[in-house]
């Protein structure tokens, strides 16, 4: 019989129907604004009497609070305002102090029973939802220093291993110094270095009766190490902002020591906040030995409290920037570790070093730059006001004190971690690449749309009113027919947003302007549909074959037609940048979902309306 669907087809497509309203329906809630709460370490769990200060001093300040909880990712306070935020978070930050880590969030409303089934909002770009905006500022000094101690360190290996006699020096600026008791000693050095070494260079002077040479890095060196630590430290955080997964982030250099981090609408920005800032760090030295001079040594405490400091030497033997692969794991006592493999140079450091101390200690020290926050009093437009400075402290400790029991290669594990959260945070920065030199956040805040919430307003109403004009318009010149179109037209914008929604996407205004521009292009199938049905009837047809051969004629057409435009959306998300490819993204799914709509959907609820029925004359 024409134009009947068997009964599966029309309940497939009563299920996607269903699937697309469920998965759809998240983004008819919007996100409340937040602040997140969370300790500066792993180690550091968010407690409800955290939150109870947090929220009394939030009252006090006059600051509405929506609801408060607390989970493992941390704490959660709920704000009734936008505006809200960063005052929030400054009175939250100065209750807490420097232990914990504030930072603004979007905390989502999405009924719980949708979000057992996984379903959830669409991602919103910068330009619709904000985000927010880290500045990181990279320590290009401190960079240079630890390059000059592993250079230092490599020279005094060189000295001892050819049997000269020296004296260390306190460092000076961009270099180092050593002292020798005579003459022979120094040339000798200095050929020694030379040969080795060409990026110095060197000085002689006489102090104390002693002769001292000189090492400074050559200001071609100091640029390269300078120029090295922003694109380390621009590749490290890229790959750290795609460990979190977060959609369309921007990563890029802005001037010439500065980050620019922008995350559109994360859902944990402490977490982000704290893995970007930290600088995980590693430096491995050897423990000091019993008769080793107090200038060659320095004392460290370990992470863990109750343990006594422990004197290492001074010299180097790698630092985490060498580290190329890092995963967590257990030892065979069920405790965490860190599997670590370096690079070849690394591995050749870490060789020469262990080959020929088997049996002495050696130390793992992990660096971080802790922020230590004061307030003073400041005249603010005539207004006395508390305003926040931060500052950095830098805190080198022991992780890991373990006797080398045989030479160690380019792999090796660290042990002595506190729990499996730290060595999979540890294990996740190592991986995503060691900092070249620590960052500071010289600036965080929230960016609102680039228009304002104008443009999602707008956006809306855009989407609106390309519905109604396309309806009206199908309807004119199809009637009856039209008006079916036109609930097609509806369920495809539903599949729409459901499907983006299920994948992730992120959408953006010029996403909207794809959702615009599907809408006019989603009833050019049904218009060759229905042109075609016109047609038959008018070639003296019967109407049960005129729709028939409609919907099948017109579907090659359809397909071709189709086809060709996703191939141009698929080369424009290849090749485009973020606003491109939110406009490619929204267009292609667009036309999946119109392909769908107007070949089955439409032909679906024409078969149960016509199909077996008598009609001699078709309104269309």
């Amino acid at each position: 019989m024409l134009n009947k669907y068997p009964l599966w087809k029309y309940l497939l497509i009563l299920a996607v129907l269903a699937i697309g309203l469920v998965y759809s329906a998240p983004n008819l809630y919007p996100d409340d604004p937040a602040i997140q709460v969370s300790g500066t370490s792993t180690a550091l769990k968010i407690q409800q009497a955290d939150l109870d200060k947090a929220t009394e001093a939030l009252k006090q300040a006059g600051i509405e609070i929506k609801a408060a909880s607390v989970s493992e990712r941390g704490g959660l306070l709920r704000l009734t305002k936008l505006g809200d935020q960063l005052p929030a978070k400054d009175v939250v930050r100065k209750a807490l102090g420097d232990d914990y880590v504030v930072a603004l969030n979007l905390a989502p409303t999405t009924p719980d029973w949708l979000r057992k089934l996984g379903a959830a909002p669409m991602k919103l770009g910068l330009d619709l939802s904000g985000g927010v905006h880290f500045l990181l500022e990279v320590d290009m000094e401190k960079a240079v220093t630890a390059r000059l101690k592993i250079y230092e360190g490599e020279v005094r290996t060189l000295l001892r291993k050819e049997r000269v006699r020296y004296r260390s020096l306190p460092s000076q600026e961009n270099g180092f110094q050593l002292g020798f008791t005579d003459q022979e000693s120094l040339d000798k050095a200095q050929s020694l270095i030379r040969k080795s070494f060409t990026d110095f260079d060197m000085t002689t002077t006489e102090r104390g009766g002693q002769q001292v040479l000189q090492l400074t890095l050559k200001q071609a060196k100091l640029a390269e190490i300078r120029e090295y630590s922003i694109k380390q430290n621009l590749t490290t955080v890229r790959n750290r902002v795609n460990e979190l997964g977060v959609a369309e982030p921007i990563v890029q250099r802005q001037g010439a020591n500065r980050i620019v981090v922008e995350l559109p609408g994360v859902q944990d920005t402490a977490e982000a906040k704290r893995i970007l800032g930290k600088t995980a760090n590693l430096e491995f030295r050897l423990a000091a030995e019993a008769t080793a001079s107090k200038a060659s040594t320095e004392s460290f405490e370990f992470r863990e409290p109750g343990r006594p400091p422990v004197p290492l030497e001074r010299d180097l033997i790698i630092t985490g920037d060498q580290v190329t692969d890092a995963q967590a794991s257990y030892d065979e006592n069920g405790r965490p570790q860190v599997n670590i493999r370096l690079d070849g140079h690394g591995g050749e450091l870490m060789s020469r070093a262990t080959r020929n101390n088997v049996g002495r200690s050696m130390a793992v020290i992990f660096i971080e730059q802790r922020p230590i926050t004061r307030y003073v009093t400041q005249d603010v437009d005539g207004v006395q006001k508390e305003v926040a400075v931060q500052s950095f402290k830098e805190e080198k400790k022991i992780i890991s004190l373990a006797t080398i029991q045989s030479p160690l290669g380019s792999q090796f594990r660290i042990t002595g971690l506190d729990g499996q959260g730290e060595s999979s945070e540890l294990a996740l920065l190592l991986r995503a690449g060691g900092l070249a030199a620590p960052m500071y956040f010289a600036e965080e805040r929230t960016i609102g749309p680039s228009l304002g919430a104008e443009n999602i307003v707008k956006g809306i109403e855009s989407t609106e009113w390309a519905m109604v004009f396309v309806s009206l318009f199908i309807i004119a010149i199809y009637r009856f027919f039209g008006f079916l179109a036109t609930i097609a037209l509806a369920f495809n914008l539903v599949l729409l947003v459901g499907l983006m929604s299920v994948i992730g996407a992120t959408l953006t205004l010029p996403g909207i302007a794809g959702i615009v521009l599907t809408l006019g292009m989603a009833v050019d199938a049904n218009v060759l549909i229905y042109s075609r049905i016109r047609e038959e009837l008018n070639n003296g047809l019967s109407v049960q074959r005129a729709i028939h051969e409609g919907f099948d004629r017109a579907y090659t057409a359809i397909v071709d037609s189709n086809l060709t435009t996703l191939l141009v959306g698929g080369i424009l998300f290849a090749l485009g940048t973020g606003p491109i490819k939110g406009f490619a993204v929204t267009m292609s799914l667009g036309i999946i979902t119109s392909m769908f709509t107007a070949i089955m959907f439409t032909r679906g609820m024409v078969n149960l309306i016509f199909g077996g029925r008598n009609f001699k004359k078709l309104w269309i």
